[in-house]
């Protein structure tokens, strides 16, 4: 097994994800098995009960696990499928080494960072390394490793302890260190600085590991002059030292590794020359460069709690990303909070109503995504109610579908107090309960979680159709509250039609309104699946209904892979509007975009 780290410094957020699962798509278009594996260093025990504001989305796999939203870059990028032991906590290996010190597995030693901690870190990256998640069998022939925090973080110390043990351990033609660090451009002197960066290699040396390939972030391409000063004094030869400047697209990261050879760079480092082929990415080069080039507009409202921080929403925008280049559209999200659209709003701060409003009507589509907690839930019915009145597209996720459910039944069953447990407990009208199985008293880890299986009570709806007309699908949840089965009939006679259920027959999994243009609603989350190139059927479907193709789309969707997904042809190479490689646009080169949508 070779084992590739990816360590960030100077300052979080440089893409240490993005450039993990660039670096595992590289490996893999060359031929290679590739995993991957998230380090944390929190004490949390997992990523279920961190508030989005703080580190984003919860991302979900198909075991339940609830992981950091990395895990999420690894699958899309690989299109693997991992395990929740695939995210580790600092919290869950202190457990481990608490619970064999009360067995007295340490027979009375003194239990201490080193070596118990350091050793179990080391156990877990082994066994987990050889977990197939390709769906072939036997291990990977390379585990890429990304530590998340920043060099000097002390919550870090003791996995970078370890990291360093364990690249002797293993040796050193079977360990690659690749250091993404910070070269900032001063703009009152418009020079590349290299100093940060030349503290972080010296932090990360002192702490017993040496980087064999720098992957510096900056605004522009690297000057000769800086690429020198960080050979010099990093000790890293030129060749290894490469540059992820901005660029349009995150899909663009990958083929910029690519063209600067990182993959002869990593294969050196890995022995791995004897197995060196070309990396062929001539799909994903397609996809990149059709994404730039797009410029038809279609424009979604997403309605939502936590709008302030788009990676909140990142599989959810990721999966819109996906459906829309599938339809050749350029996307626009337009972020809306849903307290905005509600009547207090229009009393304490009527400007951000209108903007609200405005923006609601002017969509072309109507996305409320799921969430917890009740602020805000009046103005998601209202967008509801909106986009059903209007016939504008709905796809409503989780939450979004209760809210649907809701919105229908106070509308046109004429129940008004009709609601959810989650927010009135002592309501008369529970047309949303939670489930019985939940806990009420512990938070994390108690939900309905991970793949569980619809089964369409008809071909002949939209959401089945999309699907390619199979019987069942298997979609991965995230939920405490459910539907009222005691309702279900009300509400079906009235027009709202469960197309989806589980194999009880009691959980409604998809709602839809037949005579609308598309009004879908989904207890479970498709965009934790959805790929580049493969596209979740019920985004396309909603993409599709917002710029007019959806009857397209229905046409093509019997073709489905042996996941349920779409398999969509390759996308044709758009004509160039320059005779440089997209992956080697000059930095002034940058779409248009809107607030938080980084794709």
């Amino acid at each position: 097994m070779k084992y590739v780290l990816v360590t960030g410094g100077v300052v979080s957020g440089l893409g240490k994800g993005v450039t993990a699962s660039s670096i595992g798509l590289l490996l893999k278009a060359c031929g290679l098995r590739v995993t991957a594996i998230k380090i944390d260093p929190y004490l949390n025990t997992d990523a279920g009960t961190m508030s989005p504001f703080e580190h984003g989305e919860v991302f979900v796999l198909d075991d339940g696990g609830e992981v950091d939203l990395d895990l999420g870059n690894y699958e899309r990028f690989m299109d693997i499928k991992l395990t929740r032991d695939n995210n580790k906590k600092k919290k869950k290996i202190l457990q481990s080494v608490i619970e064999k010190e009360r067995r007295g597995d340490y027979l009375g030693k003194t239990v201490q960072v080193v070596p118990h901690i350091t050793d179990a870190i080391q156990e877990w990256i082994e066994r987990v390394a050889h977990i197939p998640v390709d769906g072939k069998p036997g291990s990977a022939d390379v585990c890429v490793i990304e530590l998340g925090g920043t060099i000097g973080d002390i919550e870090s110390m003791p996995f970078i302890q370890a990291l360093g043990q364990f690249s002797y351990k293993v040796g050193a033609g079977n360990f690659c260190l690749v250091h993404v660090s910070l070269v900032p451009v001063l703009n009152c002197v418009g020079e590349q600085k290299t100093k940060p960066t030349q503290h972080s290699v010296r932090g990360l040396r002192g702490q017993g590991l040496a980087p064999h390939i720098l992957a510096c972030r900056s605004t522009m391409v690297l000057d000769e002059a800086a690429k020198g000063k960080l050979s010099q004094f990093c000790l890293i030869p030129g060749e290894n030292i490469i540059t992820l400047y901005d660029v349009p697209n995150i899909w663009h990261i990958p083929l910029l590794l690519r063209d600067q050879k990182a993959h002869e760079a990593i294969f050196k480092v890995l022995n791995l020359n004897c197995v060196i082929k070309e990396p062929r990415l001539d799909e994903w080069t397609n996809r990149a460069e059709a994404c730039d080039l797009l410029h038809e507009p279609v424009r979604i409202a997403l309605v939502g709690k936590y709008t302030e921080l788009s990676d909140a929403y990142l599989s959810v925008l990721k999966a819109l990303v996906h459906a829309s280049v599938d339809c050749r559209k350029k996307l626009f999200v337009d972020w809306i909070p849903a307290s905005n659209l509600e009547d207090a709003t229009a009393k304490e701060n009527p400007d951000a109503y209108k903007a609200a409003w405005k923006l609601l009507k002017g969509a072309e589509g109507i996305l409320v995504p799921g969430g917890f907690g009740d602020r805000g839930v009046q103005g998601k019915i209202l967008a509801v109610k909106y986009a059903r009145e209007n016939r504008i597209p709905f796809l409503g996720i989780c939450l979004g579908m209760q809210i649907a459910v809701v919105e229908f039944a106070r509308s046109v069953l004429g129940v008004k107090d009709a609601t959810s447990t989650e927010f009135d407990l002592n309501t008369k009208s529970p047309y949303v309960i939670f489930m019985p199985e939940g806990s009420k008293t512990h938070m994390g880890g108690t939900m309905r979680l991970g793949s569980r299986r619809t089964y369409f009570q008809t071909k002949e709806c939209k959401s089945a159709k999309l699907y390619g007309c199979r019987s069942f699908i298997d979609e991965r949840h995230r939920h405490r509250y459910e539907v009222n089965p005691d309702f279900v009939s009300r509400l079906e006679n009235a027009g709202l039609s469960f197309t989806g259920k589980d194999e009880t027959g009691q959980r409604m999994e998809i709602a839809e309104l037949p005579n609308h243009p598309y009004f879908v609603g989904v207890q479970f989350h498709p965009e934790f699946k959805s790929r580049p190139g493969k596209p979740s059927p019920l985004f396309l479907g909603f993409i599709a209904a917002a710029c007019g193709q959806l009857d397209v789309v229905l046409q093509r969707c019997s073709n489905v892979d042996s996941n349920g997904l779409l398999k969509v042809p390759p996308i044709k190479t758009y004509q160039k509007k320059s005779s440089l490689k997209p992956s080697y646009r000059p930095p002034e080169y940058v779409l248009e975009s809107v607030k938080g949508l980084n794709f």
